[in-house]
């Protein structure tokens, strides 16, 4: 494939469905085959040898990388300020002044944490593979607004309930913090398609229930837009100025509202889903132009009790069967990235296999 005529048609998601591609976003049981595996990770020599063996390794052109959603959050800490052994953990807990405010929403490059530099070098080098396409990765607006805040439900459900910013702190700092994540999910995906990225997978696993009441939607809150949509159409909008298409994967739960505005309305290239969802029934729901990808339960690949081989082949081919059946463009997948854990590591693999094949190995 050629990459250097951006974009890449929908069309080319819709073949890979339509020759039954199945593929698990697998790059972290990759990247622990190899010795050291953790120096991996801010290494973009080694990620993007990890990252095209496992798109190889199952036999799909999309060269997705570690499914890692802390890196723009280290990225904000840097900027902020704070100690580096500070900043995964690190909760804003007052509203910022305005200065600091405008400081974290700037729309011009930061400095990038070692993981985020490692991506970006490992995306041009999977460019130049020219049987591969460099997918970006990060965390969607919502969900590092919730990982910046120590108690994020209780401000949304808040705000949810008709309180406004200049009504309560907690409400205050929640618009703000959606602000800083906005900024920081922009900057990291312009610098991913100024390395390469031919598609990003935007991570919202907390634009959910947990964190949204269907209750106050169902009464008549604008929260879900306020908060899910709004940046997230801004997110994709600025992808579609690069030419890059937008992959979007929520494997919260949801309900139908909120699986219909992903679909119709961010309209993503790929949408993946969690194992919650039945696909088949999600179709309905979803533009025909829109491949829905996923989602075994790969999250309990660990347990043999949760998630014995037999009951993934079994899920495997009940899923298969009702998409061929409903005709809707689907890939097989993985319902997130498939971890590696390291007293299950071959059970895991096992399962892997089995999803891939819809057959339990011998």
């Amino acid at each position: 494939m050629d990459h250097s005529n951006p974009p890449i048609d929908r069309a080319f998601y819709l073949e890979l469905a339509a020759r039954g591609l199945r593929m698990p976003i697998g790059t972290d049981l990759a990247m622990h085959e190899e010795s050291e595996p953790e120096e991996v990770r801010d290494n973009g020599d080694a990620l993007a040898r990890v990252i095209a063996r496992a798109a190889r390794r199952w036999g799909t052109p999309l060269a997705v990388p570690l499914m890692d959603l802390r890196l723009e959050k280290l990225d904000l800490m840097t900027i902020a300020g704070v100690p580096e052994e500070e900043r995964e953990r690190y909760h804003f807990t007052a509203p910022l002044e305005q200065a600091a405010l405008e400081k974290l929403c700037a729309e011009q490059d930061g400095p990038l944490c070692p993981g985020s530099r490692a991506r970006d070098e490992a995306l041009a080098r999977i460019g130049a593979q020219p049987d591969l396409v460099p997918v970006g990765m990060a965390i969607g607006p919502f969900s590092l607004t919730t990982r910046l805040m120590a108690d994020p439900i209780t401000a949304a459900a808040m705000a949810g309930s008709g309180v406004e910013a200049e009504d309560a702190e907690e409400v205050k700092l929640l618009w703000q913090c959606l602000r800083m994540a906005e900024a920081a999910v922009l900057r990291a995906v312009r610098s991913q398609m100024r390395h390469g990225a031919k598609a990003i997978m935007i991570c919202e696993p907390a634009a959910c229930t947990a964190f949204i009441s269907p209750r106050q939607l169902k009464a008549g809150s604008n929260l879900f837009e306020r908060l899910v949509m709004e940046p997230n159409l801004r997110v994709k909008a600025a992808l579609e100025e690069a030419g890059c298409n937008l992959i979007f994967h929520d494997c919260g739960e949801l309900i139908d509202p909120m699986v219909e505005a992903f679909a119709q309305r961010i309209h993503p290239v790929v949408l993946s889903l969690g194992s919650s969802h039945k696909l088949w029934e999600d179709a309905r729901l979803t533009p025909s132009d829109v491949v829905l990808y996923g989602n075994l339960p790969t999250k309990s690949f660990y347990s043999d009790g949760a998630m014995p081989v037999e009951e993934v082949v079994r899920r495997t081919q009940e899923l298969a069967e009702k998409m061929k059946a409903c005709g809707h463009p689907f890939i097989l997948g993985s319902e997130c990235d498939v971890l590696f854990v390291a007293e299950a590591q071959d059970a895991i693999r096992k399962k892997v296999e089995a999803m891939m094949t819809g057959t339990a190995a011998v």
